[in-house]
């Protein structure tokens, strides 16, 4: 039976009980009496050990562990892309910023900047402004997702030197990350342990990809391109959630790059992809209450049950669609148009399409 803190009452009772038996003729309990004091005291001594016990028990696996620990336990198991080890830490958005001026003007490295949300920057090299607009990398003072802009978002100098606009453009501002959840460190602690390293087998894959920051979900596919071979794709969830969790190009070279270095060098041939997205669209007839709510909340359920249930290859049953909508807040009864949907290729994978209603 799982191990459940005993009350303050019972740990009392049997520290009176104790007294009782260990000298013969004594009674503890009359109220006020000294071996009644005496033997509550110590009772809420061993009870309040007992709960440290209890508190205790579940820092000590990881599966159950609060923050501080759990760090404790990332530190003892995983080792990211970067050489850290444990929680993967926020990073940097990083980019390129096009400044415009008089031809010839110099803009010193380390120029502050302030973006429309109110993150700051700076250049990191010194740029001499040209005939045209001229580019400049640029990087974010703080870490994290909120330092990533959109291509074209106005950035301002925040003390433009002479014959230089304080305006500039972003031409690309991304990278930035945010610290692991616990939940995601969590997850990966458990794979490491459940999933030990093998010498390079599809897990060993899987761990290599999400030890890159930004990564939220991988899958290695042997033999997928042919025999030999060996392809990964991955997701990132946050830091492209406005291009539905889908890496870009510099993503996968980024993943690519580290595995790379720690794959085993007899693998032929190793490839790093981004899964194709193919939309799943549902058709959702005599919705017994058939209002925006309800539709809102069908979407957000849907979402995460292809969160769950999605991966590259993986045929989208209709059952998955049902358990979706039926988990919907509001939802009685419905009739669903929809049929199990097999991926053209191994490397697609389902995504929630277009749900209409009627």
């Amino acid at each position: 039976m799982p191990w459940s803190t005993p009350t303050l009452r019972d740990v009392r009772s049997l520290v009176r009980d104790a007294i009782h038996a260990s000298l013969p003729g004594s009674d503890a309990l009359p109220p006020n009496s000294v071996l009644r004091v005496t033997s509550d005291a110590q009772g809420a001594l061993c009870h309040l050990t007992l709960q440290y016990v209890d508190w205790l028990s579940l820092q000590l696996l990881p599966d159950t562990a609060e923050t501080v620990w759990l760090d404790r336990h990332g530190l003892i198991w995983l080792k990211n892309s970067d050489g850290t080890k444990g929680r993967k830490q926020a990073t940097l958005a990083k980019g390129i910023v096009t400044f415009t001026g008089t031809n010839g003007v110099i803009l010193p490295a380390f120029s502050r900047l302030q973006g429309g949300g109110g993150v700051d920057y700076e250049t990191t090299a010194q740029i001499t402004i040209g005939v045209g607009p001229t580019d400049a990398p640029v990087r974010a003072i703080d870490p994290g997702s909120a330092g990533n802009m959109d291509n074209g978002a106005p950035i301002t100098l925040s003390a433009a030197p002479s014959g230089i606009s304080a305006q500039a453009t972003v031409v690309i501002m991304d990278g930035g990350t945010d610290t692991e959840t616990d939940d995601e460190l969590r997850a990966r602690i458990l794979l490491r342990i459940q999933q030990p390293p093998m010498g390079g087998d599809a897990i060993d894959y899987v761990e290599w990809a999400l030890a890159v920051p930004g990564v939220t979900r991988a899958w290695c596919f042997p033999q997928e391109m042919g025999i030999g071979t060996c392809t990964v794709r991955f997701m990132m969830d946050d830091l492209r959630a406005a291009n539905g969790g889908f890496p870009l190009p510099g993503d996968v070279d980024a993943v690519a790059a580290y595995i790379n270095l720690v794959r085993p060098v007899t693998v032929k041939d190793m490839f790093v992809e981004s899964p194709i997205p193919f939309p799943v669209n549902l058709r959702i007839s005599t919705l017994d209450i058939d209002q925006q709510a309800t539709h809102g909340a069908i979407v957000a359920s849907l979402q995460n049950e292809f969160f769950i249930r999605s991966k590259p290859g993986q045929m989208w049953f209709r059952a998955w669609s049902d358990e979706g909508i039926m988990a919907a807040a509001g939802v009685n009864s419905y009739d669903l148009v929809a049929s199990d949907v097999p991926m053209p290729s191994a490397g697609y994978m389902p995504v929630l399409g277009d749900v209409t209603y009627g």
